[in-house]
C-alpha cells in the first residue's frame, strides 16, 4: 500500500463543457437513447410510461413520463450528476442501470437542453435543468432551474401520484435549422418515430407482456415477441444453464414459412421488416434485450438459418464478464463459456436447416432420381478458376428454344456475362464484409419468380412429366429450391 501523505497532489477536474460534450459522442441512436430513459422508469417501479413529442421544427421537445416512485429533491440533483453510481456497486437484482450515466448520457446524446421533473407519493414536485449553453458559459458542472412553459410540464408530471418526466427541448442533432411547417424534415421526424416505436416493442417485450405499459402519444404500443412463443409449428429447445444456473440458453426453431398465415408471417419479420436481420441470438440482462438478432461473432448471417433464435438471459452481475457497454447496445460472450454457446447454437442451426429446407426435401426424397440443376457451374481453364452459366438449367434451355435467330445473339451476351463475374470483389465482400449475402429474390416483389416457376411447371407436363415429377423438377432447379413454399400453388395450365 503506497504511503500517499508526503506526496504533491494537484487537482485535475474535467473541463465541464468539454467533457461532457464527449458524451454527446459516446454513440446514442434516438431508439437506444430512450429505450435508456425507459430503463430507469422500470427499475423506479413504473407501471406505465408515456412517450410523447409536439413537433415544432427546431422548437420540437420529446417528453417520457412514468409512474414510478419519484424523487425528493436530494435524489434528483444526485440522479442528475454524471456518475451518479458506480458500476463497481451491487446492484439491486432487478436494476436495469450499471454506470450511472443512463440519463445524463442518453439525454446529451439527443439534445443540449434537458429537464427532468419529479415527485415521491405526498412529496413536493422538484426539477433541475442542464443546459449545455449554460455550462460552457460558466465553465462549471452547473445545474439551472428553468424550462420554458414550466407550468405545461409542471401540470402534466403531477397528473400522477409520484412519478417522473424527462423533457427534452433543444433536439439540435434532430431537429436543428427545421422550421414546424417544414413537411419533410417532419415526415422523416415521423419516421424517426416509428422506429423508436419498434425498437421500444421488442427491447421491452418481455416487461410488457408481464403487464408495463408504454404508451406512444396516447396509444400503447404492442410487444414483439422474436420467439413467437403459442404459434402452431414452434419447435423449443431444452434450456441449458451456464456459470451455477444464473446464464440460461434456451434455442427456438421458428416454423416454416409454408405453415405461416400472412399475417404471421410478416410478423415474424419483426422490427427490421427483414426475417434474416432478426436470426440469432437475443441477450437479454435482466429480461431487458440487450442485443437481438445477432450472432455475437460466432457465426456469419446465412439466409437458410432465418428459423433460428436463440435466447441467452443474462443477470446484472456479469456485466464485465459480458462486456456491456454504457449504451447496454452490446454484448460479447466470455472465452470460458464461448464453446458451450457454440455447441449448443450448432445444434439449433441444424435443426433450423432442417425445418427450412424440410418442405422441399419431402417431395424431392420421393422422386429423388431427378438431376439437379445449378444455375452457376465452376470450370477450369489453362489452370485458372472460372464460372458459366449452365447451358443445361430449364430456363436457358426454353430461352434458346424460343429465341430463333437471336440465339447466337443471345449466347455472345452470356458469355460477357461470365467473363465479367467480379470473382475478387465478392471473395473479398464475403470474407470482410458482416452484412449478410441475399438471397436469390429477397426483399423484391416475388412475381417474377412464381411467374417463372408456373411457366416452367406448365412446360414440364405438357411435355408428359407427372405433376409430382414437375414439381420435384422445380426443386431441383436453381434458385427456386429456396422457394418451396410456391410449389403447392402450381397449377397446370
Amino acid at each position: 500500500m503506497i504511503d500517499y501523505t508526503n506526496i504533491l497532489s494537484t487537482s485535475a477536474e474535467p473541463e465541464a463543457s468539454s467533457m461532457i460534450e464527449t458524451f454527446r459522442a459516446i454513440g446514442y441512436s434516438i431508439e437506444t437513447a430512450i429505450a435508456d430513459i425507459i430503463d430507469n422508469s422500470i427499475t423506479a417501479g413504473a407501471r406505465n410510461i408515456w412517450l410523447d413529442y409536439d413537433w415544432m421544427g427546431s422548437k420540437t421537445t420529446l417528453s417520457i413520463l412514468d409512474d414510478g416512485i419519484g424523487m425528493n429533491n436530494k435524489q434528483l440533483i444526485q440522479a442528475m450528476r454524471p456518475g451518479s453510481k458506480s458500476p463497481l456497486n451491487e446492484r439491486k437484482q432487478d436494476d436495469l442501470g450499471r454506470f450511472g450515466l443512463g440519463l445524463k448520457t442518453a439525454s446529451f446524446s439527443q439534445t443540449r437542453k434537458f429537464t427532468v421533473f419529479s415527485k415521491s407519493k405526498g412529496g413536493e414536485l422538484v426539477f433541475w435543468t442542464w443546459d449545455l449553453d449554460y455550462v460552457k458559459q460558466e465553465e462549471a458542472w452547473k445545474l439551472i432551474q428553468y424550462i420554458p412553459e414550466h407550468e405545461v410540464w409542471s401540470q402534466k408530471t403531477k397528473t400522477v401520484d409520484s412519478g417522473t418526466c424527462v423533457i427534452w427541448w433543444d433536439l439540435d442533432r434532430l431537429t436543428k435549422g427545421t422550421t414546424a411547417d417544414d413537411e419533410k424534415a417532419k415526415s422523416k421526424f415521423l419516421g424517426i418515430m416509428d422506429s423508436v416505436k419498434s425498437h421500444i416493442s421488442m427491447v421491452f417485450h418481455r416487461y410488457m407482456d408481464e403487464g408495463i405499459k408504454i404508451l406512444f402519444r396516447g396509444r400503447e404500443i404492442k410487444s414483439w415477441d422474436p420467439f413467437m412463443i403459442g404459434i402452431d409449428g414452434l419447435q423449443t429447445k431444452p434450456e441449458t444453464r451456464l456459470a451455477g444456473g444464473s446464464i440460461r440458453i434456451k434455442g427456438f426453431i421458428l416454423p416454416h414459412r409454408s405453415k405461416l398465415s400472412v399475417e404471421e408471417y410478416d410478423y415474424g419479420k419483426g422490427p427490421k421488416d427483414n426475417w434474416t436481420a432478426h436470426q440469432g441470438f437475443y441477450v437479454y440482462r435482466n429480461r431487458r434485450l440487450l442485443v437481438g438478432g445477432d450472432w455475437l461473432g460466432l457465426f456469419k448471417r446465412e439466409v437458410h438459418y432465418d428459423l433460428c433464435r436463440i435466447q441467452i438471459d443474462l443477470p446484472n452481475n456479469l456485466d464485465n464478464d459480458w462486456q456491456i457497454d454504457i449504451k447496454k447496445s452490446i454484448a460479447r460472450p466470455p472465452s470460458i463459456y464461448r464453446d458451450s454457446i457454440l455447441s449448443l447454437a450448432k445444434e439449433v442451426r441444424n435443426q433450423a436447416v432442417e425445418v427450412y429446407r424440410h418442405k422441399g426435401k419431402v417431395l424431392k426424397r420421393k422422386l429423388a432420381s431427378d438431376e439437379y440443376f445449378l444455375f452457376w457451374e465452376e470450370r477450369a481453364r489453362h489452370g485458372k478458376r472460372f464460372y458459366k452459366i449452365n447451358r443445361n438449367h430449364p430456363l436457358i434451355t426454353e430461352l434458346y428454344s424460343i429465341s430463333g435467330n437471336l440465339k447466337y445473339e443471345i449466347e455472345k451476351v452470356i458469355q460477357f456475362i461470365e467473363e465479367t463475374v467480379p470473382v475478387p470483389l465478392i471473395t473479398l465482400q464475403e470474407s470482410e464484409n458482416e452484412k449478410p449475402h441475399g438471397q436469390p429474390f429477397e426483399g423484391v416483389d416475388p412475381i417474377a419468380i412464381k411467374e417463372t416457376m408456373q411457366r416452367l411447371f406448365s412446360g414440364f407436363v405438357s411435355s408428359g412429366l407427372s405433376i409430382e415429377k414437375a414439381k420435384a423438377r422445380i426443386l431441383n432447379t436453381e434458385p427456386f429450391n429456396f422457394y418451396p413454399e410456391y410449389i403447392e400453388f402450381m397449377a397446370h395450365e
